[in-house]
């Protein structure tokens, strides 16, 4: 028996590797990450990136952990040490982008770059040429982590995997004890949870034995539990099931052909190979596409909708992609729609998501016992995240979810990255009006530097379009505090187009505690809320005669009596 892990638990967002090689592939580090000081370039690179933190890495690790992490799945040339330094030409130099690195930098979707990650994870072994650490035979986290939990859906009708389950059974466990011998352990395991007094001390318990057999911190087993389930949901074909992982049901169907497949590679510098080239998947293969593609088809067809491929299907492999792409394109967008519908009963989760920011934490226990947690690099794109699921809870946008958002979310609906430069971070169209909603965690003068011009113009391009046919257009711009400074800029509202054409912005600032109060304060019920928000705006905008500190204090007064006004109709 082994522990193994994926990646390492520096890097916990698989994700974000993307933009670590983005911006690798934009330096001069490219080929040139060894020794302290590249090392620290290389640090600082991705802390200039707001990729990384720094603070309290006094020994810029971090640098070395994303170059490692990068290597291990195949999107850097590791560099070949002892016997094999020899052959480092046959491979390229150490520390350039592979193949299948360049391949997810230029992939501009989430499916995109899960492919990416599957075609890494589908070719990851351990032990490997590279990871030599583990004294068992060479084996697929990936695709033994998939057979155990369709071995479980096979003996209990489902195929999730707890956290405990993960932590101190499969990720102990290799294919050399039997799949069907591990996925027995696990539910002697659950049987065993299910039957105890508190499920709390159980599960410390059994963290602590497994700490005691391999002679390791019980920290180390939920690190690495919580690291390799975020690596296996960067494939597409896994999703959170609670505070476990399940397989994404559209996937049935091409995970029971991954897993058939007998893959081994010949020797290590082909295993390096395979895994720079990315490997091959079974929609690959023209005849296997099709079918993965019609399993597709059908599970679109059980949820009320058609999509004819008949006359498509003679195609070449690439357009069979291109179809399948499509299909599972609006798979997600039907999961979205269901996501969207549930947030009005997500009012607790979302409230105390936004005291999280509020207060600069990252943890916190709900009333049902749920956790939930603010990755602490994470926290600009959940700011978003949380505030895009708070107007999805008022049910009453005219625009679809995703077109309300710049950010990108993963299959569990959570946010990938913040939202890119050029566009707002949120467009919300309602019958009466457009909301664009900016966001931001920066604070003090930098704030206004940061934001004060972009945000005005992302309002002034929608106001722009809005001009002729009637619908107002409003900025909402939510901070944890508003600086004074980028107060008076929106304060002045003046934006200026092509030929000195000049209009009037409606921008109004306010801090998240204000924007919460007043949603909890109408219950989170659109019908409520939003028949208010737009009065609310323009009184907001009716007092920029105000120096900024003024304005500041009224919009807050504005916003307390909004709320009041909320609680009497509740």
């Amino acid at each position: 028996m082994t522990l193994w892990l994926i990646g390492n638990t520096t890097v916990r967002s698989p994700l974000r590797l993307r933009d670590g090689l983005l911006a690798l592939s934009q330096s001069d580090l490219q080929g040139n990450l060894r020794g302290e000081a590249k090392e620290k370039l290389f640090c600082q690179l991705l802390s200039d990136c707001n990729i990384v933190t720094l603070k309290g890495d006094a020994s810029y690790s971090v640098g070395r952990k994303w170059r490692s992490a990068m290597g291990k799945l195949g999107f850097l040339v590791t560099r070949l040490e002892g016997t094999l330094a020899d052959r480092q030409a046959v491979l390229g130099p150490a520390d350039m982008i592979t193949e299948n690195g360049w391949r997810l930098i230029n992939s501009q979707s989430l499916m995109g770059w899960n492919e990416c990650f599957l075609r890494s994870l589908a070719g990851y072994m351990i032990p490997s040429v590279i990871e030599t650490r583990y004294q068992c035979a060479p084996f697929s986290p990936l695709r033994f982590t998939l057979a155990v939990m369709l071995e479980l859906e096979k003996l209990v009708g489902e195929n999730r995997l707890s956290f405990i389950e993960m932590s101190v059974l499969v990720q102990c466990s290799t294919p050399a004890e039997g799949i069907l011998s591990v996925a027995q352990n696990v539910l002697a395991l659950r049987r065993e949870r299910e039957n105890c007094q508190s499920v709390i001390k159980f599960d410390a318990s059994a963290t602590e034995n497994a700490a005691r057999k391999y002679g390791r911190k019980p920290d180390t087993f939920r690190d690495y539990a919580d690291t390799n389930m975020r690596y296996l949901k960067a494939t597409g074909l896994v999703q959170s099931k609670g505070k476990g992982i399940a397989l994404v049901p559209e996937k049935i169907g091409f995970i029971h052909q991954l897993i058939a497949e007998d893959y081994m590679p010949d020797d290590g510098m082909g295993y390096l190979q395979s895994l720079y080239r990315g490997v091959s998947l079974p929609t690959d293969d023209k005849t296997r596409a099709q079918l993965v593609l019609m399993d597709l088809v059908d599970q679109l067809k059980v949820r009320g909708e058609n999509f004819d491929v008949n006359s498509r299907l003679q195609e070449t492999t690439v357009d069979i992609d291109v179809i399948r792409h499509e299909v599972e394109e609006r798979l997600l967008a039907l999961n979205e729609l269901e996501y969207a519908a549930n947030q009005a009963n997500c009012s607790e989760e979302i409230s105390k998501f936004m005291e999280l920011l509020i207060h600069r934490k990252y943890k916190m226990t709900l009333s049902d016992g749920e956790d939930i947690e603010i990755p602490r690099a994470e926290a600009p794109a959940y700011f978003e995240w949380i505030v895009w699921r708070a107007f999805l809870s008022l049910q009453s946008s005219v625009n679809q979810p995703w077109e309300a958002r710049s950010f990108k979310i993963d299959q569990d609906f959570l946010p990938v990255a913040p939202a890119p430069g050029g566009r707002p971070d949120m467009v919300f169209e309602f019958d009466d009006m457009m909301l664009i909603v900016e966001v931001t965690l920066t604070a003090s003068s930098r704030q206004e530097a940061a934001e004060g011009e972009s945000v005005r113009r992302h309002v002034a391009k929608y106001a722009a379009k809005e001009i002729d046919n009637g619908k107002s257009v409003y900025g909402l711009f939510i901070a944890i505090n508003v600086d004074t400074n980028t107060a008076n800029t929106f304060r002045l509202g003046e934006w200026y187009l092509e030929q000195d054409r000049k209009i009037d912005l409606h921008i109004v600032p306010m801090t998240l505690q204000d924007f919460s109060n007043i949603l909890v304060a109408g219950k989170f019920d659109g019908e409520q809320i939003l028949p208010g928000l737009k009065p609310f705006l323009i009184e907001c905008r009716s007092h920029v005669t105000k120096t900024a500190p003024e304005w500041k204090n009224k919009i807050n007064e504005l916003s307390n009596e909004f709320a009041a006004r909320l609680k009497l109709l509740s």
